[in-house]
């Protein structure tokens, strides 16, 4: 049996994920695996290099700094997120990032990442938690118009979500089954075809995989929740999601809001605890 962790994006909603692994961590609940997309692969590496309460920290004592993320950073460098700030001089130098605890972790953890060029996923395992590893990271956050390709090697990346927002299906095919999965949305949500889409075909012109991707996301995530409900009610796997809509902006600059979204995510562990142990063991 391997144990696995499978986390989706939503930009500032994965402070409810946040709430979420830091309570599974404070419980002892290991796993054999993890894999995020976007905000959750930022926010989930936590979770190997068993740093409770960082992201919760970190958000909140930067939440203004307009180095963190704001429209003049998007004007200036083509990203919302400031790349530098958020990948390089926050996790190497102001609330570090564990790499040391990170690689001595046996839990293996991956992030998904969506190649410009073909509109594929692409699954990276990451190994060190040093800077080759949050350029990943970068990429697997890095949003289509608000943020520029990330280049690694020969290739260009963008935010995995666009071609895989919930990779259940990529961790049950290496090995992964006994899987919990966080998402942020409540249960019965379903995506809507996006009303922009016209835009982006003239924004993103350039990347026609990438379109076609976007063009079908909606009916993809929601084949892929009706996946996941079906699995869930059979019990081969658990659902951890926040009770109703989180309703917080995708920029959110008051701590307060992400402390408010953070204690959902607490709650709902402290909750189900029993639960999400026994299914862990069986």
């Amino acid at each position: 049996m391997k144990k696995g962790l499978v986390m989706e994006g939503g930009a500032m909603r994965c402070m409810f994920t946040a709430g979420v692994i830091d309570t599974l961590m404070k419980a002892g609940i290991d796993f054999d695996g993890g894999i995020g997309v976007s905000a959750g692969a930022a926010f989930g590496c936590n979770y190997k290099s068993n740093q409770i309460g960082r992201v919760l920290r970190y958000n909140v004592k930067y939440a203004s700094d307009p180095r963190l993320s704001s429209w003049q950073s998007w004007l200036k460098t083509g990203d919302l997120y400031g790349a530098d700030f958020c990948y390089h001089e926050l996790p190497v130098k102001l609330d570090v990032f564990d790499t040391v605890a990170f690689q001595e972790n046996p839990m293996d953890f991956w992030c998904v990442a969506t190649d410009i060029n073909n509109g594929e996923s692409v699954y990276h395992k990451l190994t060190s938690g040093k800077e080759a590893d949050l350029e990943w990271i970068r990429a697997s956050s890095s949003i289509p118009v608000f943020s520029r390709p990330v280049e690694i090697g020969s290739r260009k990346y963008w935010d995995g979500g666009i071609s895989d927002s919930i990779p259940i299906k990529f961790f049950e095919k290496i090995g992964y089954d006994k899987n919990v999965i966080i998402l942020t949305q409540p249960l019965y949500y379903r995506k809507e075809a996006s009303k922009l889409y016209p835009a982006l075909e003239m924004i993103l012109h350039k990347y026609p995989a990438v379109l076609k991707k976007l063009r079908t996301r909606a009916h993809d995530y929601n084949d892929v929740l009706n996946y996941i409900r079906k699995k869930e009610v059979q019990g081969k796997l658990l659902v951890i999601r926040p009770p109703y809509p989180l309703e917080i902006g995708t920029m959110e600059k008051d701590p307060q809001e992400l402390k408010r979204v953070y204690q959902i995510g607490v709650k709902e562990v402290k909750k189900n605890l029993q639960a999400i142990k026994t299914y862990l063991s069986e």
